[in-house]
């Protein structure tokens, strides 16, 4: 015979669980100092422009609006 399962207690500790696993994963978004989101950005910045520089086939100049801006 199984166990006895109270199903309105798993209901909450599947809540609970889920709102643990939001809240780690807003802890790690948003728990961040100024310092770290500013690196983050400049790699993201970084690594665009590296891809940009060295891509295949260069955009035609001919068209400004497909050329990168780089507002910072």
């Amino acid at each position: 015979m199984g166990e006895i399962v109270n199903l309105r207690l798993v209901k909450k500790r599947r809540a609970k669980d889920a709102k643990d696993k939001h809240a780690a994963e807003n802890r790690i978004r948003y728990g961040r100092t100024k310092v770290e989101k500013k690196f983050e950005r400049d790699e993201t910045n970084k690594a665009a422009r590296f891809l940009d520089v060295n891509r295949l086939e260069k955009p035609d100049a001919a068209d400004p609006a497909d050329l990168p801006t780089d507002k910072t």
